[in-house]
């Protein structure tokens, strides 16, 4: 183990849909997404009030980018594969 630090800022966009108010309430109700960032699961029925998702890793939308991890994992000298 080392005493390195690695830093990086992996930017995830969504861009969420125009919704009626019903709409949004529906959604709360059928998803229940209150512990979720923004109030919406892209992996579940969110991707439905969804519009766009911009970014280079997906993962980073729910709190851990892994293309990135895989990198800092390498540049530490451990083989994920």
């Amino acid at each position: 183990m080392t005493e390195n630090m690695q830093v990086e800022v992996v930017p995830y966009i969504v861009q969420f849909k125009n919704l009626s108010d019903i709409q949004i309430e529906n959604y709360l109700i059928k998803e229940q997404p209150y512990n979720c960032a923004g109030s919406a699961k892209s992996e579940g029925l969110g991707i439905a009030i969804i519009e766009k998702m911009t970014g280079e890793d997906p993962n980073a939308l729910i709190g851990l980018p892994l293309i990135k991890l895989v990198s800092m994992l390498e540049n530490e000298s451990i083989s994920v594969i």
